[in-house]
């Protein structure tokens, strides 16, 4: 039998992912002990999981590194890759907003300013302001304390993930408008799900799990 392999992100992600298998039955102990070892192998089951960086996982997936491959969905409308996505999982939920000051919501609904949009998603950002809001706004990428950027007149609002929102609060921002409900979602290579005949019932097995 061949074996599949799952491309899990690495940190508190894989370990949700991990605990998903484990209640579907599968046998996670090779992963407990992990080091700085990145391929694990259940050889009853003929699993082989490898830990990856979280934005690279459809990557793996989409070029048949890994069969199949749990990420959230953030990564998979980003990186927008070539791939199905079967299983919302459920967990990991957050939201995707346009977020900023109270003074920036005119500017955002006007058509004619040069709107500035900070974001470390800029796929995401771009998508929502052209198909959704019909703008076509300055998208400045930045990689961390996305908040800061408003604040010191880099831009006008941010595109970023919110969860509790205390840290915009904190920050004197909020949410101006909402782009879409994010969670983790597990995703398979197109040819892996045709030519691998465990895939389905191991997709049909996680389900049962997540219902």
């Amino acid at each position: 039998m061949e074996y599949i392999t799952v491309a899990l992100a690495k940190g508190r992600l894989g370990d949700y992912a991990a605990g998903i298998f484990g209640k579907a039955g599968y046998d996670i102990s090779c992963l407990e002990d992990k080091g700085r070892k990145l391929i694990f192998t259940d050889e009853i089951g003929k699993i082989k999981y490898i830990l990856v960086k979280a934005s690279d996982v459809p990557c793996y997936v989409e070029y048949g590194a890994a069969d199949i491959g749990i990420v959230g969905k953030d990564t998979i409308l980003e990186e927008g890759r070539s791939l199905y996505e079967v299983l919302n999982l459920n967990f990991g939920k957050c939201r995707m907003c346009v977020c900023g000051p109270e003074s920036a919501r005119e500017k955002l609904q006007s058509r004619v300013s040069s709107l500035k949009v900070a974001t470390k998603y800029p796929n995401i950002a771009r998508k929502y302001f052209k198909d959704v809001k019909k703008q076509s706004p300055d998208i400045i990428k930045l990689n961390g304390s996305i908040e800061l950027a408003p604040i010191v007149g880099l831009s006008d609002v941010i595109v970023d993930i919110v969860e509790s929102g205390k840290t915009l609060e904190e920050n004197g921002l909020g949410v101006l408008e909402e782009v879409c409900q994010l969670s983790a979602r597990l995703i398979v290579n197109k040819v892996s799900m045709k030519m691998k005949r465990q895939i389905l019932p191991m997709i049909e097995t996680l389900k049962a799990v997540i219902e």
